[in-house]
């Protein structure tokens, strides 16, 4: 697009910066043991940083050097499988990421970091052997077996191949999904792991009434945490477009999360801002009740992210024209935000942190540290496009970094979300 079209356009909320009406807030705290307090989880919320599969980053030491430079407590995403399951059998896989956790552990022993369960389940799991804890933690019969792909798709049919032949949504439902789903959350837990993502909970989740299924999963997952985790705890989310599982009056999970959901302005190019009640987004209607750690709220925190989920055919053109969509400008919520010039991706940052501040207080930020692209820029020493979104400031250890690094840094340092 030719710069010479963009419309300028100011964003509102940045007026709180210049010294506009500010909520006093508690000094930040990264300490739990057992169970979490609203305070300390609103703490690491508000300190929260995306840095998808950082485990196996090219640019490792840069992104360590990154965290500890921002002063991040919460990295999402870290170490996950999405199919390709017979990885957890290299010992690579999860001695990556244990060394990865040590090392950023070294620089802060605080921080919290971040895997997931995702909706994803591939005929590559039949290659895994069962281990016989897996087994016994939910009353199956002692036997020498490997996990079986058919047990744990819907019996219905429904959501079998749906990603692509051989690759379908798993039914948590099956007890086979429930022994696949606490393998690799013990697996995580092991390595150093004390936060998971629970993915698309409710397509996984669409013939499980009330929640029962999940909740037993989650049960024995707590169970394990409270045993072998770093601090006998772990903090469980998932993306959850009707504001999040409720049983019994007590929530399943200690905080919600979803995409941004930026939406278009017509008559500004590329320009997107956020609305309550826009599309599916979760503003103001994040699910309340008695939290896993014993406290009461109206409204669960929450994050909201740049999540990546491809593009449309007309990259760069306006996809909300005709009503609500998921995409903006053609593309996902972290590739349209990478082809932004920079100051305007600064700018943008800013302003969706004060929006949450202005519109509803128990939402956060998750900040855009490290994702995969689906359309970027092109890079313009080599004419490739980037597929890539670094925060980290652009140096030669990290030539493709966006340049938003110290722009976190100065936000996370105007003080917490409460």
């Amino acid at each position: 697009m030719n710069p010479a079209r963009r419309r300028i356009v100011s964003y509102p909320c940045l007026l709180l910066m210049a010294g506009g009406p500010q909520r006093l807030v508690a000094k930040p705290r990264y300490h739990f043991n057992g169970k979490v307090s609203r305070e300390t989880l609103e703490s690491y919320l508000g300190r929260s940083i995306t840095m998808q599969e950082i485990y196996k980053s090219p640019t490792l030491d840069d992104d360590i050097r990154m965290l500890k430079n921002i002063g991040a407590k919460f990295v999402g995403r870290s170490l996950y499988l999405w199919g390709a399951e017979s990885r957890i059998n290299d010992s690579k896989f999860l001695a990556q990421g244990r060394d990865m956790a040590v090392r950023i552990h070294r620089n802060d022993p605080d921080v919290a970091l971040q895997s997931a369960l995702f909706e994803i389940v591939t005929e590559e799991v039949d290659k895994i052997p069962i281990p016989a804890w897996a087994l016994k933690e939910f009353g199956q019969s002692p036997q020498s077996r490997n996990f079986q792909y058919t047990k744990m798709l819907f019996p219905s049919k429904r959501f079998v191949d749906h990603w692509r032949r051989g690759q379908s949504v798993p039914d948590i439902r099956q007890v086979e999904t429930k022994m696949w789903f606490f393998f690799l959350a013990a697996s995580y837990v092991d390595v150093g792991i004390e936060a998971i993502h629970l993915g698309q909970l409710d397509l996984m989740g669409a013939e499980d009434q009330g929640y029962r299924e999940w909740a037993e999963l989650i049960r024995h997952i707590r169970g394990y945490a409270a045993k072998k985790a770093r601090r006998h705890y772990i903090l469980l989310d998932a993306h959850l477009p009707r504001g999040g599982p409720v049983v019994d009056g007590r929530l399943l999970l200690d905080f919600h999360s979803f995409p941004l959901r930026p939406k278009e302005v017509p008559d500004s190019p590329q320009k997107t801002v956020l609305e309550v009640g826009y599309s599916d987004a979760i503003y103001g209607r994040s699910q309340g009740g008695v939290a896993p750690s014993g406290w009461t709220c109206d409204h669960l925190p929450y994050l909201v992210e740049f999540d990546n989920f491809g593009g449309t055919r007309n990259a760069g053109q306006a996809s909300q024209a005709h009503g609500a969509s998921i995409f903006a400008w053609g593309y996902d919520e972290i590739t349209w935000l990478a082809n932004q010039p920079e100051a305007d991706r600064n700018e943008w940052l800013r302003y969706a942190w004060y929006w949450l501040k202005e519109h509803d207080r128990d939402g956060f930020l998750e900040m855009p540290g490290g994702r995969m692209l689906t359309n970027g820029p092109v890079n313009p020493n080599t004419g490739a496009k980037l597929n890539w979104y670094f925060a980290n400031t652009r140096t030669p250890v990290c030539p493709n970094g966006f340049n938003q690094e110290e722009t976190i840094k100065a936000i996370w340092a105007a003080g917490s979300k409460r």
